[in-house]
């Protein structure tokens, strides 16, 4: 989600920055760029090593509401995705959100886009282990009743990316404000704008192909 469909994590940067200056500490940018598509919890720890006196949950809850605070305001939609899941949702094909804000969090972005868009949401309080392990995007096929080998995962940090290809999804790197490193298991794309669902399929075909040829 964050991103990916909206690019949100300017506003986390915001809110860590106020929260960890709030506590005396100073926050740089270089630090917030670390973060980037990392669990919630592994967030708040490294932000109490930066001086924020609370909790993890504390922390993330305080997180979570200044950024639900900022997209009231205003939704910083990246380029094509909202077209991009129209189009799967023209052809049936069901969709799962899959991110490590939390649920409450994910719940109004999707209601943003539309009611009923995504037919399964996974935030980073439905699973134990957070990405870039794997669980996020095995429990989100799961619930679509989906094998994961004929899910394509989307992503644009490192963190996702492993997540999504050690889980078995055909995985897709869209790049924002980390710089994503090629490789045989997953693709990059520079944009969502004007791919489509043939698209898709075919980034889903090659994924079979490749992994047909690992095991062959």
């Amino acid at each position: 989600m964050d991103g990916t469909i909206v690019d949100t994590e300017p506003y986390w940067m915001t809110a860590e920055t106020a929260l960890v200056v709030e506590h005396g500490g100073t926050w740089t940018h270089e630090q917030a760029m670390q973060l980037v598509g990392s669990g919630l919890e592994n967030s708040a720890r490294i932000l109490q090593g930066a001086g924020v006196q609370l909790g993890v949950h504390e922390i993330i809850d305080h997180l979570t509401d200044r950024v639900m605070e900022q997209i009231a305001v205003a939704v910083p939609w990246r380029p094509g995705a909202r077209e991009l899941i129209e189009a799967l949702r023209a052809e049936g094909i069901p969709i799962a959100l899959v991110t490590m804000s939390l649920r409450r969090m994910a719940l109004r972005v999707a209601d943003a886009i539309g009611d009923g868009t995504f037919d399964v949401v996974v935030g980073g309080d439905d699973v134990t282990h957070a990405k870039p392990h794997p669980e996020p995007y095995l429990l989100a096929a799961e619930r679509l009743g989906v094998a994961i080998g004929r899910c394509v995962a989307i992503e644009d940090s490192e963190f996702g990316l492993v997540s999504a290809v050690s889980s078995g999804a055909a995985a897709i790197g869209v790049p924002l404000h980390l710089t994503l490193h090629e490789a045989p298991t997953h693709e990059l794309w520079s944009t969502l704008e004007g791919r489509t669902v043939d698209d898709l399929g075919a980034a889903l075909e090659r994924h079979r192909a490749r992994a047909t040829g690992a095991t062959s």
